[in-house]
């Protein structure tokens, strides 16, 4: 029934003319920020490994499930960061491969001993399809008639990054390019399957409460859609949005080893009726000694999926080292 539901629900998106945000989501977003702006390459000053598991609304089968893999780190130079990242989305009948390098340039900005980064990521997507699992109302419908399409996708990004030691933030676009994702002998439907520019901009702090024993870490990520859509050439996508999400993120690092948070997701326009109240999120991470980082996260669901959902679970495991001594250190506060 729970796997009825979904694609249900899916089939009935992909016959309609709708807004919604296409790339990756996670709760963790603040041990993932490579996937969203290549600028964040060798920002650390050492090298650091992640992969994170992203199970969404447990107990629905054929609900979204992510996997994400990224490795930066600077090089001897210091101006330089290096970066590389793969990520595997995967919501009902479509799957997204995709890996992506990343440069950063980096330059020292003032006298608090702040540094503005410059990225530049290119990568390539294999965007698959398989409408074979979907129950459909109208067998005849064009935008099906392709029943499993692959796409490969090239695509390059850009972003900003300046951070202190107390504090960051950040602007970027990952995939400039838009793809249009129909059967090219049906490209006149008027049934449209695009992938869409986002938009990412983050921001965040390390406050000490009691020295570095305690720290209040709040961030903030911003995640759009559409933002420039009134520009394009095309008629049909002046007006592609969809509500500009947001995560608002509460934390607690203690002792430079045991960090526990909490956050709420949500829509910028949710009183529009456009959009809804997501999830509220709990999560904890933890140093080891030896430079092995492990986490955990629960999103309770806020919206009308709660009943048939038992909720989202992300788990991650990471590494961080010095790159010039090949010595574990103290994880640096972002």
């Amino acid at each position: 029934m729970r796997k009825v539901l979904l694609l249900s629900i899916f089939a009935a998106l992909l016959t309609q003319t709708i807004s919604a945000q296409q790339d990756a989501m996670f709760t963790k977003y603040m041990f993932n920020s490579l996937l969203y702006n290549p600028a964040y390459a060798g920002s650390k000053g050492h090298m650091s490994i992640s992969a994170l598991h992203r199970n969404q609304w447990y107990g629905i089968e054929g609900a979204p499930s992510t996997q994400s893999f990224t490795l930066h780190t600077p090089l001897k130079s210091e101006r330089v960061g290096l970066g590389f990242s793969l990520l595997n989305d995967k919501i009902g009948p479509t799957s997204t491969l995709g890996a992506n390098l990343s440069y950063a340039y980096r330059i020292p900005v003032g006298k608090r001993g702040g540094t503005l980064s410059i990225g530049l990521q290119g990568g390539l997507y294999n965007w698959t399809a398989d409408w074979t699992k979907l129950n459909l109302q109208d067998s005849t419908d064009p935008s099906f008639e392709e029943i499993q399409p692959n796409r490969w996708l090239p695509n390059f990004g850009v972003g900003l990054y300046y951070s202190t030691k107390h504090f960051y933030a950040g602007v970027a676009s990952p995939h400039l390019v838009e793809y249009d994702l129909r059967d090219a002998e049906n490209i006149e439907t008027e049934i449209y399957a695009k992938q869409y520019r986002h938009y990412f901009a983050m921001v965040g702090a390390a406050i000490p409460v009691k020295g570095n024993a305690l720290i209040f870490k709040p961030s903030f990520l911003i995640k759009n859609v559409g933002l420039l859509s009134k520009f394009h050439k095309e008629e049909a996508f002046k007006s592609v949005g969809a509500p500009t999400e947001f995560d608002i993120d509460l934390s607690l690092l203690i002792y430079e080893t045991f960090w526990i948070g909490t956050s709420f997701r949500s829509a910028i326009e949710y009183f529009s009726d456009n959009s809804s109240f997501d999830s509220v999120d709990i999560w904890a991470s933890y140093y080891l000694k030896n430079g092995l980082r492990v986490g955990l996260s629960y999103d309770y669901t806020l919206t009308k999926l709660r009943q048939p959902a038992e909720g989202t679970f992300e788990v991650m495991l990471g590494y961080e080292f010095d790159y010039k001594t090949k010595r574990t250190v103290t994880p640096r506060y972002f």
